[in-house]
């Protein structure tokens, strides 16, 4: 295998398997609840997050990844003889990379062995590319050949998801496009996607159900004809549904790889309790 690392972010919630098949370094956000500062899927876990968030009277906020982190892990990996090949969330979305691309500046010499990819997107849509470049490594691949098979998988994948509701969007800033969905009637679930990097609402559904119905359609119209389909499901609290969701999409689409996972606790901050999300990747 060649000497390439591969660093992330705490928001993909790649399975562990995964992290520890391919020896993925994570790199975490931050969520900030009363005053305190917690590690994203290190000191705070999906399960109590959402527990806590259900009856919490103050809502928590996020931050990118520190400078310092991304300098800390980058350097450690040089000096251990790696080049570093880091996939982050989405810069439209949050400003890790930036934190990357100073993280990298820092450095001084060796800061030319680290190359940085914008995913444009996070959670499992990321994962996927993640993903693409360990596979590339277990074939010897170099590092332009792992970029390209990165950019292959984030040109080849998306997510649409379901939310209950658009105040934490709204609130955290990130609703994009979806912002002319506000003020709709309190009833009906937004469809969103990521598009570009950007969160952009696509339609209203009326109800829960017709709404993962719904997610089924659009990845149908996605993954036509294409070969090598891989399809996870992304939940926020709503692992029953997530579940239902991934089963109905795996007979449908017959994929190669399936994964159900966790909205860590930073981008539940930002969707809400209840949302899931479907994505698809494919060759």
């Amino acid at each position: 295998m060649s000497k390439i690392a591969l660093v992330t972010d705490s928001t993909a919630f790649l399975p562990s398997e995964s992290l520890n098949q391919y020896a993925i370094k994570t790199t975490p956000l931050v969520v900030i609840w009363d005053e305190k500062t917690f590690e994203d899927g290190v000191d705070i876990k999906p399960v109590d997050f959402y527990t806590r968030l259900k009856t919490s009277k103050t809502m928590p906020s996020t931050s990118q990844a520190s400078v310092g982190i991304m300098h800390g892990t980058f350097q450690s990996l040089v000096e251990q003889g790696f080049e570093v090949l880091g996939i982050f969330i989405s810069s439209k979305l949050s400003g890790t990379m930036q934190s990357a691309i100073q993280g990298r500046e820092m450095m001084g010499t060796g800061k030319e062995k680290v190359t940085l990819v914008d995913s444009l997107s996070t959670s499992m849509c990321m994962g996927f590319m993640v993903l693409a470049a360990a596979r590339a490594l277990e074939k010897d691949a170099t590092m332009p050949e792992c970029v390209a098979a990165v950019e292959k998988a984030r040109a080849n994948s998306g997510i649409f998801f379901a939310v209950d509701t658009l105040e934490f969007l709204h609130r955290g800033g990130r609703i994009g496009g979806a912002q002319r969905f506000i003020g709709s009637a309190l009833n009906l679930k937004p469809i969103l996607t990521l598009n570009d990097g950007k969160v952009e609402g696509m339609e209203r559904i009326r109800t829960k159900t017709k709404a993962h119905d719904r997610l089924l359609e659009l990845v149908a119209e996605r993954v036509k004809g294409k070969q090598n389909i891989r399809l996870a499901t992304v939940h926020a609290n709503a692992l029953t549904d997530a579940e239902a969701l991934l089963a109905r999409a795996a007979q449908q689409f017959n994929p190669i790889e399936t994964a159900c996972s966790d909205l860590s606790p930073v981008i539940g901050t930002h969707t809400g309790p209840g949302t899931v999300g479907l994505v698809y990747s494919f060759d």
